[in-house]
């Protein structure tokens, strides 16, 4: 084995108007040919500026010491990234390092084809004529997986699933054959079946290509399931480095025992919903549902004569008063249309859906406007769910000056500053604005929004799916308190069935749009009946190593049977 990066006291600062920020403080590390290295930490702890430098992708504001030695796929020539010239750095990437991006959506243009896209760097990195750029193309999208790569290469990126997409991104970062992959946050937006479709290919890419594989995440199970060495990140520093096995049964940092005590388990939830079930009243069970409903059909209507798309297919369930029904399936299974139809934000095509006592099924909205006070609805992104030009305090009381609780926000004030502190902010934090704040502290203010009209019925659609571990646990401690306090209903929607244990009195599994499973957490992820939910239990990777290895081979035993 050769290596293939090395990293030697990297030091990165950025300058502000506050003056330099230290991002990156003296950290070494290295990667060999056909080893995965996995940079742990939370956001903000250096990892992907680490990352970022080996590509030499940094912005003006950043300055670098030390040296980051890259070498080329046949070990024949080497560069110090840092200090090389741009005109050298453009002919390295692509090359000797790809990068893999957080979000496909964003890395893949949207007005050019994704076999353009692949092609572009092909070209710009080799003389291939056109015609053999393409069937390069139409090669490396079949060895990722994309099913008929001859048709699907002159396909827009809105044409694929996130998942298709994000193979699409490995694609072009394969198609150069480089030495070192960069994948940062590879499988943070994708299911769970999706996420070890990924994991499998990334695993494949490092055994059929033989390079290396730097792995920023913040999935430990990810990292267990993939890494053979862990390098633990905080504030800029590496606090902790050692092959996967070790780290995760004998870890030494005690931030590095923190970030994995922050882990949720399934099967740890079973003991909380037990604990819910007994403070409840008797009869509780014969109160009127919050929610109910029966054949509920939800069919979007096809385009230029193609038949309508059926999102939700005769789906039963009900959501009684101070109740968490976690909603649990892969994208496109109907999760969120169930959770907007709740709403009112999408029309109920058939079957019937009682919300708060009142019929969605043909509803007039002039009817339902006073119910909507009566509902929370949490985003998966806050980042984007927030206006940007109002302070977080507007933003909260917004809710308040709409429904005619506060004539300004002005006059919200004490009361937005009571649910600031309720979600663990200092009311102080009301007078910044949405960037200013980190993932964690968005999504408490998003919940503190949701909470304004103190709703009977919260929806919480992805509200921890980009959230590291531990911010993740804080959120999620939070909301349990919350729902404790204010004893409303939640229809909580999820992937992450760790989660949905933790949160949930009951569990419902949707898959293309039916509702295949319902029940507790001991009866639904203890002993799963359906075939779909068996799967979705095995692709959840677990964070140790070995119990990984054998859910891996129980996962591939299951998807042959099927």
């Amino acid at each position: 084995m050769s290596t293939v990066v090395s990293i030697e006291g990297l030091g990165v600062s950025f300058s502000t108007d506050a003056g330099a920020v230290k991002a990156v403080d003296g950290v070494s590390l290295s990667v060999e040919r056909g080893e995965v290295l996995a940079i742990v930490g939370e956001s903000g702890s250096g990892k992907t500026v680490t990352a970022k430098t080996i590509l030499g992708l940094l912005p003006e504001t950043a300055t670098t010491s030390g040296a980051v030695i890259l070498s080329n796929k046949a070990g024949t020539a080497q560069h110090d990234v840092v200090s090389i010239s741009k005109r050298s750095l453009r002919a390295i990437r692509g090359t000797d390092v790809a990068m893999v991006f957080q979000e496909p959506s964003t890395a893949l243009n949207p007005v050019y084809t994704v076999g353009w896209q692949i092609i572009e760097g092909l070209r710009a990195h080799s003389d291939l004529s056109k015609k053999e750029a393409r069937a390069k193309a139409i090669d490396v999208l079949r060895r990722v997986g994309i099913p008929e790569p001859e048709q699907r290469i002159d396909h827009y990126p809105h044409e694929f699933s996130g998942g298709q997409k994000q193979r699409i991104v490995i694609a072009m970062a394969l198609v150069l054959d480089p030495g070192l992959i960069v994948a940062d946050e590879p499988t943070t937006a994708l299911d769970v079946t999706v996420q070890a479709e990924i994991l499998d290919l990334l695993r494949r890419c490092r055994d059929e290509f033989g390079m290396g594989i730097v792995l920023i995440t913040h999935n430990m199970g990810v990292v267990a399931d993939l890494a053979d060495r862990v390098a633990v990140m905080y504030q800029g520093k590496v606090v902790e480095e050692a092959d996967a096995k070790t780290l995760f049964s004998a870890p030494k940092a005690e931030y590095t025992k923190a970030l994995l005590a922050a882990v949720p388990y399934v099967g740890t939830g079973s003991a909380k919903t037990a604990e819910r079930a007994a403070a409840r009243p008797e009869g509780w069970t014969e109160q009127a549902p919050v929610v109910a409903a029966q054949g509920l059909e939800i069919v979007y209507p096809g385009r230029f004569g193609k038949p309508g798309f059926r999102a939700v297919d005769g789906v039963d369930l009900v959501i009684r008063p101070g109740e968490v029904l976690g909603l649990v399936g892969e994208s496109g299974s109907g999760k969120t249309t169930i959770g907007r139809a709740i709403a009112g934000l999408t029309k109920v095509t058939g079957g019937s859906l009682r919300v708060l006592g009142h019929e969605m099924n043909g509803f007039s909205e002039r009817e339902f406007r006073p119910l909507r006070s009566r509902i929370g609805f949490v985003f998966q992104d806050p980042a984007s769910s927030f206006n940007p030009l109002l302070t977080i305090a507007e933003c909260v009381a917004e809710p308040l000056i709409i429904h005619g609780r506060a004539g300004d926000a002005a006059a919200a004030r004490p009361r937005v500053d009571e649910l600031l502190e309720a979600v663990q902010l200092p009311k102080a934090y009301g007078d910044r604005y949405p960037h200013e704040l980190s993932g964690g502290q968005r999504q408490r203010a998003s919940l503190a929004r949701s909470l304004a009209l103190e709703p009977e019925l919260l929806i919480a659609d992805e509200p921890t799916s980009a959230l590291d571990v531990s911010v993740q646990a804080r959120v999620l401690e939070l909301f349990a308190e919350l729902q404790r306090e204010f004893g409303f209903a939640s229809l909580f929607i999820s992937h992450d069935l760790a989660v949905v244990d933790l949160l949930a009195d009951r569990i419902a599994v949707l898959y293309h749009g039916r509702l295949v499973e319902e029940g507790t957490g001991v009866e639904v992820l203890g002993s799963p009946r359906d075939p779909y939910t068996q799967r979705l239990l095995a692709s959840l990777p677990v964070p140790d190593p070995v119990a990984q290895a054998e859910r891996r081979e129980e996962l591939r035993r299951i998807r042959e049977a099927n």
